[in-house]
């Protein structure tokens, strides 16, 4: 009896549960029809929002040219660098005048610093229907020729100050040192006037750099020079030059014209669309079948050096050391022997470590004949060699081993070392950084300062690993006034507060442990891209390149999705508080997950006035489970309902006043929201 009534309960209960089911599918289906009756609608709708965008490009362009006419008009002597003639007069002009005081090369470094910034900043800034292939080649010459040419000034004006360093002595110990500094170059010289081997070793008091020479130097007329410039002339151009990623997706208006006779999204164009993270720019096959990655890509403005062939394009490529995931499978198999062979481990990649805190030139130099004061004249040998390096080690001397040169840095206090940073030496015959030939490291942590040793003089350069602080721990962003919001970025080591305003950005702050940092690069309003640049070279890196997905776990998700979510995130961004969702792993690749708030106050978000929403691009939705639910769901908010366009969900939910202040948020506002949203790509790399 009572199995025949377990049996019947079972079946009743079966019964129940497939009506339940099929009610719920009923409605799920009323909802998608619901949903797709007012897609187009929808669509049009966002659409006039996204002509919003489309005035920012426009302002910009229009400010582009403003700015060019400005210049033109202030005819204030200096050149502009994109007017190949002025740039071209204005370094002849400087390479012809003779005045090698190191003062005046220091202030004229000043100047070709700026023009060397205006023209990174039009490679990034100048979207590729502004910029033609052959401006875009004329400006990074003349890039290189102005670093060049500073760096030659620099040169002229050492040697000057050498041939007078007998004027100079130190009356502790008969030699000459100097240190000259301003903010952009610290320059520190030492005259070995004595060649006593006691006075082998010097610290140059005010920068804390010094250095140890071998006793066969000590007892040479040489002079050693340390020349750190806190910008980086040395390394390849692509790498400051690197532009935000592109992702590229269809505005909503080509999608609404596919979208009316299906819900499918358009396979050709999606393909077309969906960036492809794991290929490579472009490819060529080298000639033993290996592809190898050229870095020069159009659309991303990245450069390769200018002045080479073909060939050493190709030799460059390899020295990207891509890692090997780049290639497809089949090949990856019979090419893995070959590559270990290839690569070295002692080559720096620059896409995984980034120069911090400027380069330091380390030279010997040969002291060259020294100011004679005879009664009234001064008499000095000219000889026509200009500044000459002093061969170490001695060149006849293959085989018999020379002493180390023993040489202290002090670190940078304008920048940010997480870890201790990686000493690399610049190698000018194969053109890359390279951690071989400098030995017993010590770092000084109390005091910000470095020693190591190596073989011969380098240029040297202190290494971050450029992805320390990813993936991030969390992230906000939420409205503070009219036009106005701030984006907050916790990332593994400090937390980055960036405010917005108009058409600027301002770093607010960024703190580690709790203690404000780099007061120095703090307060000032400047555009996104300059944003970019100053917290990248204060060693902040919160803005992933096009391959940090090789060297970060990300969350991967659908371009559609997340830049869709980016975008409109930001015409919101004036009325509602976004924050970082720790479902948005759990969603899988089509769609991101997301905490939104109304929010028309300047204060921070209570946690109970987040909800959590989903939304893949296409199609949006509330979702019922918090922040704090056991697992999750994608079932439905009670009472909420599909919608195409994030913009059109929220409304659902919100007040008129927040839909009016969105409607009416300026569109420099937005671009600023959404150019920060796109270079932190908050929703795959947390």
């Amino acid at each position: 009896q009572s199995s025949e009534e377990a049996r019947l309960q079972a079946q009743q209960e079966e019964a129940a549960r497939l009506e339940k089911e099929r009610i719920e599918q009923e409605q799920m289906e009323k909802l998608e029809a619901k949903d797709q009756e007012r897609r187009e609608s929808e669509l049009a709708e966002l659409h006039s929002l996204e002509q919003k965008f489309l005035a920012a490009q426009q302002w910009k362009t229009d400010y582009r040219a403003h700015a060019k006419w400005e210049h033109y008009l202030s005819c204030d002597g200096s050149p502009d660098p994109t007017v190949l003639q002025e740039i071209n007069a204005f370094m002849s002009l400087w390479r012809e005048d003779q005045n090698e005081d190191i003062q005046l090369v220091m202030e004229k470094g000043e100047q070709v610093l700026n023009l060397i910034q205006k023209l990174q900043f039009l490679l990034l800034d100048t979207p590729p229907n502004e910029i033609t292939e052959k401006e875009t080649v004329q400006y990074q010459e003349s890039i290189l020729e102005l670093q060049n040419l500073l760096h030659q000034k620099y040169n002229g004006a050492t040697e000057h100050m050498l041939k007078a360093a007998n004027m100079h002595e130190d009356p502790d110990t008969g030699n000459m040192q100097a240190v000259i500094k301003d903010k952009n170059v610290t320059f520190c010289i030492w005259a070995n006037l004595k060649k006593k081997v006691r006075f082998k070793n010097h610290m140059f008091c005010d920068t804390q750099h010094g250095f140890d020479l071998p006793k066969s130097l000590a007892v040479s007329s040489v002079a050693v020079r340390i020349l750190h410039t806190h910008y980086d002339h040395v390394s390849p151009l692509w790498l400051h030059c690197q532009s935000v990623p592109k992702l590229e997706v269809l505005d909503s208006k080509e999608l609404t014209q596919h979208s009316k006779g299906s819900v499918e999204e358009p396979e050709e164009e999606e393909k077309k669309a969906r960036e492809e993270p794991d290929m490579p720019a472009e490819e060529e096959t080298c000639s033993d079948g290996r592809k190898s990655v050229i870095s020069v890509k159009e659309n991303s403005n990245s450069i390769a050096d200018i002045n080479e062939t073909g060939e050493e394009t190709e030799k460059k490529s390899e020295i990207l050391d891509i890692p090997s995931q780049v290639q497809d499978p089949l090949m990856q198999e019979e090419t893995n022997e070959k590559e270990e062979a290839l690569t070295d481990e002692n080559i720096v990649d620059l896409q995984q470590f980034v120069p911090v805190g400027g380069v330091y030139h380390i030279d010997v130099l040969q002291l060259p004949p020294q100011v004679k004061q005879i009664k009234d004249w001064s008499m000095v040998e000219v000889l026509d060699v200009g500044l000459e390096a002093y061969p170490y080690p001695p060149e006849e001397a293959e085989d018999a081993t020379h002493p180390p040169v023993r040489i202290t840095l002090k670190l940078s206090d304008n920048v940010m070392y997480f870890e201790d940073p990686v000493i690399a030496r610049w190698d000018p015959a194969g053109q890359q950084w390279r951690t071989d030939g400098i030995s017993n490291i010590t770092y000084e942590t109390q005091e910000g300062s470095i020693t190591f040793e190596m073989g011969a003089f380098h240029t040297i350069a202190l290494l971050q690993d450029a992805h320390l602080n990813m993936p991030y721990q969390a992230w906000e962003l939420r409205p503070t006034g009219m036009d106005e919001a701030l984006l907050t970025v916790t990332a593994v080591f400090a937390t980055i507060q960036i405010q917005i305003k108009g058409n600027q950005c301002m770093l607010s702050s960024v703190a580690v442990k709790e203690k404000d940092v780099l007061s120095h690069v703090t307060g000032k309003w400047i555009s996104p891209l300059d944003l970019r640049a100053v917290l990248k070279k204060a060693g902040v890196n919160i803005f992933p390149g096009e391959y940090s997905h090789k060297y970060v776990s990300v969350n991967k998700k659908a371009p559609l999705a997340e830049v869709r979510a980016y975008q409109q995130m930001a015409l919101v961004a004036s009325a509602f508080a976004f924050a970082w969702s720790k479902w948005n792993l759990e969603a899988g690749q089509e769609q991101v997950v997301f905490k939104v708030s109304e929010h028309l106050k300047a204060d921070s978000v209570r946690g109970k006035d987040w909800s959590l929403y989903m939304f893949n691009g296409q199609k949006a939705q509330k979702l019922k489970i918090t922040e704090t639910s056991k697992a999750f769901s994608e079932e439905l908010e009670e009472g909420s309902e599909f919608h195409s366009t994030l913009y059109h969900m929220l409304k659902d939910f919100a007040s008129k006043e927040a839909i009016d202040k969105v409607e009416a948020a300026s569109f420099l506002f937005i671009d600023v929201v959404y150019q920060l949203l796109l270079a932190t790509r908050v929703l795959t790399y947390s």
